[in-house]
């Protein structure tokens, strides 16, 4: 039988915030710049749910370099030549 968590409660400040209770963050692993989805069903019961906030789809991924000195950029490395890419066209 598992244990019995203690109900916690928070006070809703003047601004409608409320703070979420540190042992709760940690163990939902809540962090800065996720998002809370609040649901209510028609007899009032209260429901919360975390959205882990990604902030893009390649954070993930190392960096390649493209080579060079540092003065090129992905658009013109290699082209520096080609008239297409000529910044004086």
């Amino acid at each position: 039988m598992a244990a019995k968590e203690t109900p916690q409660e928070t006070k809703v400040s003047d601004r409608g915030m409320v703070t979420i209770p540190a042992d709760l963050r940690q163990r939902l692993d809540i962090e800065p710049g996720d998002k809370l989805r609040w649901k209510a069903d028609k007899e009032g019961n209260l429901s919360v749910e975390v959205v882990k906030q990604r902030y893009g789809a390649f954070d993930d991924f190392e960096p390649v370099s493209i080579g060079g000195g540092g003065s090129e950029t992905h658009d013109l490395a290699g082209h520096e030549d080609d008239p297409a890419f000529s910044e004086n066209s």
